[in-house]
């Protein structure tokens, strides 16, 4: 994770301050700060389950917030990059009012709906 992320995850101290500036935080089953957490016990697992990663707008609130400069944003795209080479997708384009490819890469997706929450 930490290669992928480029972020020192031993760096984070669980001040809170990322998961307080979240605006999605009441929709996740994992807060943010114990995304890292379950990370930093090998408790990967957990996070891969979680639907926190697909939840994360990376609108850079925690980053600003951190008082140690982890890249939290950065985090939750290397652990959906890893989910996507899984082949396991979360949001489901099926029903959408968006007219994409049947095969359209769920990356895709996650990309064009960061652009619109900034």
């Amino acid at each position: 994770m930490e290669e992928l992320s480029g972020q020192n995850l031993n760096a984070c101290n669980q001040c809170l301050k990322c998961t307080a500036g979240c605006s999605f935080v009441d929709n996740m089953d994992l807060l943010p700060n114990q995304v890292i957490r379950c990370i930093q016990l090998g408790q990967e697992d957990e996070v891969m389950k979680s639907k926190t990663p697909w939840l994360c707008a990376s609108c850079f609130t925690c980053v600003t917030r951190c008082p140690k400069g982890v890249d939290l944003s950065r985090i939750m795209e290397a652990i959906r990059t890893l989910l996507l080479r899984q082949g396991k997708e979360h949001i489901n384009l099926s029903g959408s009012e968006f007219k994409l490819p049947a095969d359209a890469p769920q990356q895709l997706f996650v990309s064009g709906s960061r652009k619109l929450s900034g």
